[in-house]
């Protein structure tokens, strides 16, 4: 998988590491290894984008299922995805490219072949590039080359995203975007401590983001573990904006949580009702 693109967003450290700026992690890599994402790793001291051009889903979706229901309803986009994650959810519903992608199928694009497909599907209603399926923002250096072109074929770019970045890659990515989904755990610490995160810095980014693009919010509900956040959650988000779109997932096993039972459909329509309360668009997926 390796690849010979150095990685923007980082700087030399001791003994040849390589301290990675890109998200909150700062990983200190040392020679041969990677960071806590597993596709940002230090090659004779320099640090390497090894995921780059490194492809393992890609599919033309309906917009509505990024999921995104207020930007562009009735239209489709190319979703794009990589491999690798900055997060470590045990419950994580795509964990076959996101965590455990030894040996999983790669092709290898360009961002020219990118815009390419990108434009070969407008006759079939898409409208851009969507970076997803893994985390996209691991994947900074591509996600941002594949951006200028399609912005330049007069195309659009979205990102579904977990929102865990540093704010100067993220204010340099964001004029871009078109449209954001974020994915917001929960609303407490505890969550956040579990896969590896904080939850401050997610909050961040939907805020920083819904100053200057379309944004959609997505928390997967967890049955027992974050269904009394969700109304905390829905207050936080009003308070930016009453009518950001809040999407409830329900959670199906997967993963670490295999061995769990997929959340009640009650559970959804309570948690809907709670949201509610404060948010003109929510909406229940994935049940």
């Amino acid at each position: 998988m390796a690849n010979t693109r150095v990685a923007e967003y980082w700087e030399k450290s001791q003994n040849e590491s390589a301290k990675c700026l890109l998200c909150p992690h700062f990983c200190i890599i040392k020679e041969n290894k990677s960071g806590k994402c597993g596709v940002r790793a230090n090659r004779s001291g320099t640090l390497i984008a090894e995921s780059y051009g490194c492809v393992t889903s890609i599919a033309l979706d309906p917009i509505e299922k990024k999921p995104l229901y207020k930007f562009h309803p009735g239209t489709k986009i190319v979703s794009i995805g990589s491999y690798g994650c900055n997060f470590h959810c045990p419950f994580c519903q795509n964990y076959s490219i996101s965590m455990e992608y030894s040996g999983v199928k790669i092709d290898r694009f360009t961002p020219e072949l990118v815009a390419e497909v990108a434009e070969m599907a407008v006759d079939d209603k898409n409208i851009g590039i969507a970076y997803t399926y893994n985390e996209p923002l691991i994947g900074y250096e591509f996600v941002k080359d594949c951006a200028k072109l399609i912005r330049n074929a007069g195309l659009m770019n979205v990102l579904v995203t977990n929102g865990y970045i540093n704010d100067e890659p993220l204010e340099e990515l964001l004029p871009l975007i078109d449209a954001l989904n974020v994915d917001i755990k929960g609303d407490n610490e505890r969550t956040y401590n579990m896969v590896g995160g904080t939850q401050a810095i997610v909050k961040n980014t939907i805020e920083t983001a819904a100053k200057v693009c379309h944004v959609e919010v997505t928390t997967l509900i967890i049955p027992n573990n974050n269904e009394n956040s969700i109304e905390d959650i829905a207050k936080w988000i009003s308070s930016i904006d009453k009518s950001i779109p809040y999407h409830l997932s329900g959670f199906f096993p997967r993963y670490k949580y295999s061995g769990s039972e997929p959340t009640p459909p009650e559970t959804m329509y309570k948690l809907y009702d709670m949201a509610r309360k404060h948010l003109e668009n929510v909406y229940i997926g994935n049940t």
